[in-house]
C-alpha cells in the first residue's frame, strides 16, 4: 500500500518475493523457526500457570516416564532394560489413556502475510507463536498435540521443535490453502484453528462441518493487524493484492473507511455463523496486543473440556 502515512509490510510466501516494503526476514521460515520457538516457549511459560492439566499415569499405549520401584508392586512392572543401568529398579510407565487429542492448524497463506507499523508481528508469525505455545502448554496439561493435515497428536516434551518442523516441511501448496486442511481425526478431536479468516466462507463453513460430523470441535482465533480493522489510510493509496492479484487504486482512501467497516464486520458476523453451527468458539486477536493473552483466551475457552470429557 503506497500513499500513506501507515507504513505496511508484506511478501508472498509462495515465490519469497517482497512486494513495496519486502522484510527477507519474514520471507524465510527458517530462519524465523529459531526465534518463533524461543517465543513460544516464553508465552507458554507465562500462560501455563492458569491451565491445570491432567497428565498421569495409566493404562495406555504411549510412553510417559521412568519411577522407581515400589516395594510391594508385581515384578512384572519392573523395566528390566532401564534396571539394569544402575542398582536401582525403575518401572516404565504408561500416559493415562484419557489424554485429549488436539490438532492446532496454523494460517500460512499469503494474506497472513502483512504487518503494519500499528502492528507488533507479521500475522502469520503471530498465529505461529500462539499455536506452538498452546501446543506445549496442552502437552505439559498431559494432553496430546498435532498439527492439522501434518502430524498425528502425540505427547513429548519438545513439541514445539517438533511441530515447528512440520510446520517449515510443509509443501508451498499447502501452506497457501486459506481454510484448514481436510484430515483424518481421531474420535472427540479437538481442534484449534488459527487465520485471520478472510477467506471463503462457504468453503471454510464447509470444512468446519467436515470437522463437526468426524466428532471434532475446538476453537477458531481470528487474528488481525489493527490497520485492517481501522483502516488509518488516507489520500491517494494503491492496494495491492498480497495473492498476487489485481491492484486498486484510491483516489482518498479515507472515503472508504466506512464502507470497508461495513464489510468487514458482515465477514465476520459471517464467521461466527459458521463457527456456531459448528460447535466451535470464535476468539479475535490483533496483533498489536500480546501473543500471551490470545494464548490464555484459547485455553481458558477450552479449559471446561480439558477438565471434564
Amino acid at each position: 500500500m503506497a500513499g500513506s502515512d501507515i507504513e505496511t509490510h508484506w511478501f508472498d510466501p509462495l515465490t519469497r518475493r517482497g512486494q513495496a516494503s519486502p522484510d527477507a526476514e519474514a520471507a524465510n521460515m527458517a530462519t524465523k523457526l529459531p526465534r518463533l520457538i524461543a517465543k513460544a516457549h516464553e508465552i507458554a511459560g507465562s500462560v501455563a500457570h492458569g491451565v491445570h492439566g491432567r497428565r498421569r499415569a495409566g493404562v495406555g499405549e504411549d510412553f510417559w516416564q521412568y519411577r522407581p520401584f515400589a516395594t510391594g508392586e508385581s515384578a512384572h512392572k519392573v523395566d528390566w532394560r532401564r534396571s539394569a543401568r544402575g542398582d536401582q529398579l525403575f518401572v516404565r510407565e504408561r500416559e493415562w489413556q484419557g489424554a485429549q487429542n488436539y490438532f492446532v492448524w496454523m494460517d500460512g497463506s499469503p494474506s497472513m502475510a502483512f504487518k503494519s507499523s500499528l502492528g507488533g508481528d507479521y500475522k502469520i508469525d503471530r498465529a505461529a507463536v500462539i499455536g506452538l505455545a498452546v501446543a506445549e502448554v496442552l502437552v505439559q496439561g498431559g494432553e496430546r498435540v498435532g498439527a492439522l493435515g501434518l502430524t498425528p497428536a502425540f505427547s513429548a516434551r519438545n513439541i514445539v521443535e517438533r511441530l515447528a518442523e512440520a510446520l517449515a516441511g510443509q509443501s508451498p501448496t499447502d501452506r497457501a490453502l486459506d481454510i484448514p486442511p481436510e484430515a483424518a481425526l481421531p474420535s472427540r478431536a479437538r481442534l484449534l484453528l488459527i487465520s485471520d479468516f478472510l477467506c471463503d466462507i462457504a468453503a471454510l463453513s464447509a470444512r468446519l462441518q467436515e470437522f463437526t460430523n468426524a466428532g471434532g470441535r475446538g476453537a477458531m482465533l481470528m487474528v488481525l493487524d489493527p490497520a485492517e480493522e481501522s483502516f488509518p489510510f488516507m489520500g491517494e493509496t494503491l492496494f495491492l493484492d498480497t495473492d498476487g492479484g489485481a491492484s486498486f487504486h484510491a483516489g482518498d482512501a479515507a472515503s472508504l473507511r466506512s464502507a470497508f467497516a461495513r464489510r468487514l464486520d458482515q465477514h465476520e458476523g459471517a464467521l461466527r455463523e459458521a463457527a456456531k453451527r459448528a460447535g466451535f468458539l470464535f476468539l479475535r486477536h490483533h496483533t498489536d496486543r500480546p501473543a500471551a493473552e490470545a494464548a490464555l483466551a484459547m485455553l481458558m475457552g477450552l479449559g471446561e473440556g480439558m477438565e471434564a470429557r
